[in-house]
C-alpha cells in the first residue's frame, strides 16, 4: 500500500472538485490552482490535497517528495497520435520546402503509402523497439495518456502487426494507452483504383479480425477529399461499431467534406483536424457528445489554416487539442509546444489552451473519469516543474524545458 506525500507545491494546477468530464464554452477559462500546496497519493491514485498549512502529519512509513516550489500538473491527455510507424519521412520535408502540398506529394505515391512501404518490411520487434523511443520521448515531455493509431499497413496483416505492438506498448509502458484502429487511413497500393474493394475488405476482414484479438478500442477513418466518402466513412464505423468499437474521425482537413455529420450521425467520440471547418459545422456539434480535436502542430508543420478554436469555444464547444505525432505532417509530440500554438496561433488563453490539452484530451479519449485533472481517486499523472512565475510561462516559453519530473500512476519515471 503505497504512500507518496508531495509537499512544498508552489502551484498545483488543474484542480477539479466538481467531477466534470470535460470543459465547455466559457468554463473552458476556468483553470483552478491552488497555491502553497500539497498532494497525497496512495496505490497510485490522488488521496488528498489542499494548502500546505492543512497538511496533516505523516508517519515515517509514507514516502515524502519536496517539491521544492516547483508547479505540478496534471499530465498532457495527447488523444491523437501515429506513434508506431516505421521511421521518419525528411525527402517528403524538402518537397513540402520545394512548394508541393500534402495532397500532390499522397497522389505521387508519398505520404501514408510511403509510411506503409516501410513498416511492410519492418519486423514486429523492430517496430515495436522503434516505437518505444518515441513513447518514452512524449513522455518525458509530459505526456501521460495517448491514443495510438495504426493506418500504416493498409493490409490486414500489417494493420495487425500494428495493432499488437500498440498492445505491448500498452502492456509495457507506464503511460495510458488506447488503440485506434485506422485501416480507412488510405487506400493500399494492392487496390489503387479499386477504393470500394479496399472498403469491403476493412469492413468485412479487418475489423472481424481486430475484433477476434481484442486489439483496439476505437475504429476511425480519414473523410477528407481525395480519402474516403461520408458514405464510405459511414459503413466503416457502423461496421466497427458492431464489434464494440466506437467511432472517430479524421475531417474537414483538406476541405468541407462532410466529416463532422457523418462523425455526428454515427455518434463518434471525437473528429479530428478541422482546419476546414465551417460555422454550419460548429452549428451542428453543439450539443453533442462528440469532442471537436484540433491538431495546431499539424497546421504549423504543413503551413495550412488553423482550426477555429476561437469560434468553437465561443460558441459553447469544448475543443481538444493533440500533437498528431507522425512521420509525415507532424514529426512531433511535443504537447507544450502544442499548448504554445493554440495560444500563439489559435488565440486561446493559458487556461483554455491547457484544460484542451488535458481534461478535454482526455474525454476524447473516453478517460477523463480517472485522468485529465487533479481530483481525490483520479490515477496520479502528473509533472513537477522547476520553479516558474505562474501557469502562463509553461505556453510562453515555448521551447523552455520546464519539467523536472515525471510522475505515472504514482511513480517517478527514469
Amino acid at each position: 500500500m503505497a504512500t507518496t506525500l508531495f509537499f512544498n507545491i508552489a502551484t498545483l494546477g488543474g484542480v477539479d472538485r466538481k467531477g466534470r468530464l470535460r470543459l465547455q464554452g466559457s468554463e473552458m477559462a476556468q483553470f483552478e490552482t491552488l497555491d502553497n500546496a500539497y498532494l497525497l497519493v496512495k496505490d497510485g491514485r490522488i488521496a488528498d490535497f489542499g494548502p500546505m498549512e492543512q497538511m496533516p502529519k505523516f508517519d515515517d512509513n509514507v514516502t515524502k517528495v519536496d517539491a521544492d516550489g516547483g508547479t505540478v500538473m496534471p499530465s498532457f491527455c495527447d488523444s491523437h497520435t501515429h506513434i508506431v510507424n516505421a521511421g521518419s519521412r525528411e525527402g517528403e520535408f524538402v518537397d513540402k520546402i520545394n512548394g508541393l502540398s500534402y495532397a500532390e506529394i499522397a497522389k505521387r505515391g508519398g505520404g501514408i503509402l510511403n509510411s506503409a512501404d516501410k513498416l511492410h518490411e519492418m519486423s514486429e520487434d523492430d517496430l515495436y523497439e522503434q516505437s518505444m523511443k518515441r513513447v518514452r520521448e512524449v513522455m518525458f515531455k509530459g505526456t501521460g495518456c495517448v491514443e495510438i493509431k495504426s493506418g500504416y499497413g493498409l493490409n490486414t496483416e500489417d494493420e495487425l502487426k500494428m495493432l499488437r505492438v500498440i498492445k505491448r506498448i500498452k502492456e509495457t509502458s507506464p503511460l495510458k494507452v488506447v488503440a485506434n484502429f485506422l485501416g480507412a487511413h488510405a487506400v493500399g497500393r494492392a487496390y489503387a483504383g479499386r477504393q470500394a474493394e479496399y472498403v469491403d475488405l476493412v469492413i468485412n476482414e479487418m475489423i472481424p479480425a481486430v475484433a477476434a484479438e481484442g486489439l483496439a478500442d476505437f475504429v476511425d477513418v480519414f473523410c477528407d477529399e481525395g480519402f474516403f466518402t461520408p458514405e464510405e466513412t459511414g459503413r466503416i464505423l457502423q461496421a466497427g461499431a458492431k464489434h464494440g468499437m466506437r467511432g472517430k474521425i479524421h475531417g474537414q482537413e483538406l476541405a468541407p467534406s462532410g466529416g463532422v455529420e457523418v462523425a455526428l450521425k454515427h455518434n463518434a467520440l471525437s473528429v479530428d483536424h478541422l482546419e476546414s471547418m465551417t460555422d454550419e459545422d460548429i452549428a451542428m456539434m453543439i450539443g453533442t457528445e462528440t469532442s471537436p480535436t484540433a491538431l495546431p502542430g499539424t497546421s504549423f508543420f504543413l503551413n495550412i489554416p488553423f482550426a477555429p478554436v476561437r469560434k468553437m469555444i465561443s460558441a459553447g464547444l469544448g475543443p481538444a487539442i493533440a500533437s498528431d505525432y507522425n512521420p509525415g505532417s507532424t514529426p512531433s509530440g511535443d504537447m507544450k509546444f502544442v499548448v504554445s500554438l493554440a495560444c500563439i496561433k489559435m488565440r486561446l488563453l493559458p487556461e483554455e489552451a491547457l484544460n484542451a490539452a488535458t481534461i478535454n484530451g482526455a474525454y476524447a479519449m473516453g478517460l477523463s473519469a480517472d485522468y485529465g485533472s487533479i481530483a481525490i481517486g483520479k490515477v496520479a499523472n502528473f509533472y513537477i516543474t522547476h520553479p516558474i512565475p505562474s501557469i502562463a510561462f509553461i505556453p510562453y516559453a515555448y521551447t523552455t524545458p520546464v519539467i523536472r519530473e515525471v510522475y505515472l500512476n504514482g511513480e517517478r519515471q527514469n
